[in-house]
């Protein structure tokens, strides 16, 4: 290069050029042409290499060139050779000017830091894309470890450029990072707790991409729909989106639906408050009567069977109907509730069924029914505990029970 410039120096001062004035226009000259050069070899590779890739796209059966493709890493690759001769090629035109060259260097390598973490960010996407498209890792939190590869690009980038204009290597530049480390974990704690959560939730396999949770610290009730390195996206049923902090699912407690959906059935556990006033024990007539129910009248008359038996052995005097064993109202509508459910079509038969007794308060007894549908979609969940609870309600009268309801006191004007 040293050279070329000084042939073009002798040739402007043949033509009458001051020696200074036709060093700077020798350098001027070659400077414009070598960009323009690099410029054209830039543009005639990236041609190049796209048509490469694109015919690679076309034959294979990958979507991954397709999506390299897209996020311009062909661009990224051709750019290699264009910045290698730049680096070598332009700072040797100030062959004579020493300061001016160390810069010209140093910003041409600061250039190529930033190219580089272009590329890097275009090959990151790409890898992010593809790999959600991938049914093993699409419940996974892809955006959280991409995230993290880039910000330690990013970081390494920054100290590369801080070293070349401080002039220090950049080995000792990191090892002069110790000193201000405490510095660096206050700055960056978000993103290093967001780091750590993110590998504890998917190593503990705490919450994947479409997973019900509902976060009541937050107000989140929904689908995650993101995972990355500072949040978690959660849009709720009402369609608002809620943002919360990674490391939030480690340090507070939240609950993850997903047992339920991959269970064979979604949990109903509600009760019914009956006036304890209004449980008794039953007569004969009662008895008769309530022995019409064909859901129960097999369980009647085998348990009053057992019960008159007892009550015979027993020399029981029935005159008064506390004396002995009896059957009671509340036991018997109990015994129907259950075996109504046991026969319900859309309650699974193969899990849990019970229907019982909770403690009693001031708003009366509680018959709870404990059980759990097939169906686990949220709307005909709640249809067929409604239409359960529709027909309790319903039955209550039969058994002369009736439902407590918390009185509501009103305040009358004179």
């Amino acid at each position: 290069m040293k050279h070329i410039v000084e042939l073009i120096i002798q040739l402007l001062s043949s033509w009458g050029f001051p020696s200074n004035v036709a060093t700077n226009l020798a350098i001027t000259i070659l400077f414009v042409g070598l960009i323009l050069l690099i410029y054209i070899i830039d543009f005639i590779i990236k041609k190049v290499i796209r048509a490469i890739f694109t015919k690679i796209a076309l034959k294979s059966k990958t979507d991954f060139d397709d999506i390299m493709l897209a996020n311009k890493v062909p661009s990224s690759i051709a750019q290699i050779i264009p910045f290698i001769l730049t680096y070598k090629l332009i700072p040797n035109l100030f062959y004579d000017f020493e300061k001016l060259k160390d810069f010209t260097e140093n910003t041409i390598l600061i250039i190529g830091i930033a190219l580089t973490i272009w590329g890097l960010r275009n090959v990151l996407n790409s890898l992010k894309i593809y790999f959600k498209t991938l049914n093993f890792l699409k419940d996974k939190p892809v955006d959280s470890y991409i995230q993290v590869f880039m910000i330690f690009v990013w970081l390494t980038g920054i100290f590369a450029t801080v070293a070349i204009i401080s002039g220090i290597s950049f080995l000792k530049f990191i090892a002069g990072l110790g000193t201000i480390s405490a510095i660096i974990i206050l700055v960056f704690r978000d993103t290093i707790l967001g780091f750590v959560a993110s590998i504890q939730v998917s190593i503990n396999d705490m919450v994947r991409i479409g997973d019900w949770i509902s976060f009541e610290k937050f107000g989140a009730d929904g689908d995650v729909i993101e995972i990355n390195l500072a949040t978690v996206k959660v849009q709720n049923f009402d369609n608002t989106i809620t943002t919360i902090p990674t490391y939030a699912l480690i340090s507070d407690s939240f609950k993850n639906w997903r047992g339920m959906n991959e269970s064979n059935g979604r949990r109903i556990k509600r009760s019914l408050n009956i006036r304890m006033d209004s449980i008794r024990n039953l007569s004969q007539d009662d008895i008769i009567k309530i022995s019409k129910i064909q859901l129960i009248s097999d369980y009647i008359l085998r348990r009053s069977e057992e019960i008159n038996t007892f009550n015979n052995l027993n020399s029981i005097d029935k005159s008064l109907l506390i004396n002995g064993r009896n059957l009671t109202n509340i036991g018997v509508f109990r015994k129907y509730m259950e075996s109504f459910i046991e026969q319900h079509s859309a309650i699974n038969k193969d899990m849990m069924i019970m229907v019982r007794q909770l403690q009693p308060s001031a708003h009366g007894l509680p018959i709870e029914i404990y059980s759990f549908s097939s169906d686990k979609r949220w709307a005909n969940y709640e249809y067929i505990i409604a239409d359960i609870f529709d027909h309790m309600i319903a039955s209550v009268n039969d058994f002369d029970l009736e439902i407590s309801e918390t009185p509501v006191f009103t305040t009358s004007k004179k």
